[in-house]
């Protein structure tokens, strides 16, 4: 799945060149032009990695990084503080902030997009694993298998993709559109019950195999893997 990116940048320009250049190397982004919006989209949407200017609106750059490292929650998410100020003291501040990397305005995208893959590898270490596991499902990416309670799984190639971007966040709670932007084209126009017709289909291939649905319907919100109670 596509790894989600959050810019929190106030320049606009920048923000579309980030944009384009992230998008074309296979990553998916949110946008927060100020602090405050920044922290409520962490919250919300859990991103794979924060690109955090310092100097914004509401709250500081600074700042949005102690929180992030301040909450249980996303205290392992990484961070790398862009900033026009490059002197030593401030890389200092920005790492001491919890800050994972500091780039220096202007930069190059390539190394960017480097630094990022690099933060990103280094908080998932198991990323790459060869199998996806969630109560008593589980999925072999390598023979691209899917078994329930050892019984075997048969989906189609949607439904296992679904899947998959289910098992690496279990218990999490997807939106239409974030399961639209991150597990189907990002050039596919799709309608939003396309989703519900897919997540029907994943939801009646568990169920046949195995006992109790582990598909939740969150109403109004979206879809998260996890034990309905």
């Amino acid at each position: 799945m596509k790894p989600l990116v959050l810019i929190v940048e106030d320049e606009a320009p920048l923000v579309a060149l980030l944009r384009y250049n992230l998008e074309k190397e296979g990553f998916a982004v949110a946008e927060a032009a100020d602090g405050e919006e920044a922290l409520l989209q962490i919250a919300e949407r859990r991103p794979d990695a924060v690109l955090l200017d310092w100097m914004l609106p509401l709250v500081s750059g600074i700042e949005v990084c102690r929180q992030i490292r301040r909450a249980p929650a996303t205290r392992s998410m990484p961070v790398i503080m862009l900033t026009a100020r490059g002197e030593e003291g401030d890389r200092v501040r920005g790492l001491n902030s919890g800050a994972d990397d500091y780039v220096v305005k202007p930069f190059s995208l390539t190394e960017l997009v480097a630094r990022l893959r690099a933060v990103i590898r280094r908080a998932q270490p198991n990323a790459d694993e060869q199998m996806l596991r969630y109560a008593d499902v589980t999925m072999d990416l390598v023979a691209h298998r899917v078994s329930r309670a050892g019984k075997p799984v048969h989906l189609g190639p949607t439904e296992f993709r679904l899947l998959r971007h289910f098992l690496q966040s279990p218990r999490r709670v997807f939106s239409r559109e974030q399961l639209l932007d991150q597990v189907w084209s990002q050039d596919a126009e799709i309608e939003l019950r396309t989703v519900d017709v897919h997540i029907r289909r994943l939801r009646k291939a568990l169920n046949e195999v195995g006992n109790g649905d582990l598909l939740r319907t969150v109403r109004s919100v979206g879809y998260a893997l996890d034990r309905v109670r």
